[in-house]
């Protein structure tokens, strides 16, 4: 069966470190094979404190009285929610403390922030409260203990999506709606071949340095970002990793399935993994060893003049 190649006169230009284009590889679980606010309030409404110890998290409707509890946490800097420990001015007026260090005196009432006066009473009260996300604009729904609210926030599937783009300084910021067009506008030099079976040419694999080649695949109608990226470990020694991101949830990403194959010199070397989301990044799957790794040695028994092909093939999992 004939495969589409991304080879061609301007499908290889490195992208991101340098600028460079097409590449394949790699993903999250499944198996590998390798062979060879500001207050000063006080009355507070009693229904919308959580149970002893906040618990963990819920969703649902949000009630008045506990919005109106809420409120009292809200920064009037960013409007975001102030969380332990929790500093007043000498008014007693709040702001969280991403602003305070920024600030000379209260937003509020142009007071001193100094010396810092600690709300012990504010703090036993944001204990028994459960806050809602910070995207709760964009969808969830979730309401969490001031603990976990970070934790959930880092990951939380509705936070907005950055560019996918390695090794780029590019600061896009956006929903997963607008991320291909963003690709097509602003990162013009990235190649897209349609199908489930292609081939992925990286070429000049011997530039020095970092460098990133970068490549979309289509198939079953949705996007993928094929990226191979060399990163130098130590000086002399380089390595390569191949990863495969699907423009899309994590939970879209669990119903595909892809392989990574080098073929040449009678010799083959194949990875098969379910893609990561693009909200996971390129950066946590090489950290976790979660793509196909090799070295330069490896890429040399399978580069042909300084270019390497990657067969790629997207399938998809039986629910």
């Amino acid at each position: 069966m004939s495969r589409p190649s991304s080879a061609g006169p301007s499908a290889n230009k490195p992208c991101g470190k340098q600028q460079h284009a097409p590449s394949p590889a790699a993903a999250p679980t499944a198996a590998a094979t390798i062979s060879a606010a500001g207050p000063g309030s006080s009355a507070l409404p009693a229904a919308a404190i959580s149970g002893p110890g906040g618990g963990g998290g819920g969703g649902g409707p949000v009630s008045p009285q506990h919005h109106e509890l809420t409120s009292l946490f809200e920064c009037p800097v960013c409007f975001d929610y102030v969380l332990p420990p929790i500093l007043q001015c000498q008014a007693g007026h709040l702001v969280c403390n991403q602003c305070r260090q920024k600030l000379s005196c209260c937003p509020t009432c142009r007071g001193s922030l100094t010396p810092s006066i600690r709300n012990l009473a504010m703090e036993k009260v944001a204990s028994a409260v459960l806050f809602p996300c910070k995207y709760a604009t964009t969808g969830c729904s979730l309401t969490l203990h001031h603990t976990e609210k970070p934790e959930h926030e880092d990951i939380c599937e509705y936070r907005p999506y950055s560019c996918p783009c390695p090794g780029a300084s590019c600061k896009w910021q956006g929903s997963l709606e607008a991320v291909m067009s963003h690709l097509m506008h602003a990162h013009k030099s990235i190649t897209t071949l349609q199908g489930e079976d292609i081939v992925f040419l990286a070429t000049d694999i011997n530039l020095p340095g970092a460098v990133d080649w970068v490549m979309m695949q289509s198939c079953f109608g949705h996007h993928f970002m094929l990226v191979l990226e060399k990163q130098e470990k130590y000086e002399g020694h380089q390595q390569f990793f191949a990863i495969v991101l699907l423009i899309g949830t994590r939970k879209q990403a669990e119903n595909f399935a892809y392989r990574l194959e080098l073929n040449g010199n009678r010799r083959r070397l194949t990875w098969e993994a379910t893609p990561r989301s693009i909200h996971d990044g390129v950066a946590a799957a090489i950290m976790n060893s979660d793509c196909l790794v090799f070295d330069t040695a490896i890429a040399h028994l399978f580069a042909d003049n300084g270019n390497l092909g990657i067969n790629v093939t997207i399938s998809t999992c039986c629910p």
